[in-house]
């Protein structure tokens, strides 16, 4: 089952700091399935390429049939993200997203499943540590997209 695009966030106060982190922990950040009406709607918006938005076009087109835009699925990932691991951490601010690679496309229909992975932590300092993750959706075990992300999170030396 996807999220909602109007789920709240729950406001209750982080609970995970840095020190609580550990190199090579997986997070499982859940699943968002793509409809048509969500993959247009972002589309018409954000990158209205035809290839995203005329299905007849895009039947003629490399791909074969409609394809989600790139930036719609970092968009899914990053809720995906904030509600599977974000929400849960003392988090200062992002730091860097790189080496965004589009293995696949994302189509309608499509069941995309989130995991981040910890491959870094460093405590630049005292209160704070630069955790870096790889991410990635996915559909029925095939990897799509995948980003790694670097942020600053909280130890628990601030309070």
């Amino acid at each position: 089952m996807g999220i909602a695009a109007t789920e709240q966030i729950d406001p209750s106060e982080p609970t995970v700091y840095a020190e609580d982190l550990a190199v090579g922990d997986i997070v499982d950040l859940g699943s968002y399935k793509m409809t048509a009406e969500d993959l247009h709607a972002f589309a018409m918006q954000w990158d209205p390429q035809r290839f995203h938005t005329d299905e007849e076009f895009a039947q003629q087109g490399h791909f074969g049939g409609i394809i989600a835009s790139g930036i719609h699925s970092l968009a899914i990932f990053q809720r995906l993200a904030v509600l599977g691991a974000y929400r849960h951490w003392w988090v200062v601010a992002g730091r860097a997203m790189e080496n965004i690679q589009f293995h696949a496309p994302v189509r309608p229909g499509m069941e995309l499943h989130g995991q981040l992975e910890i491959t870094d932590i460093q405590f630049k300092r005292e209160d704070r540590a630069l955790v870096t993750l790889h991410g990635s959706l996915g559909c029925d075990g095939q990897v799509l997209f995948e980003v790694t992300n670097a942020a600053w999170i909280w130890g628990r030396a601030r309070k």
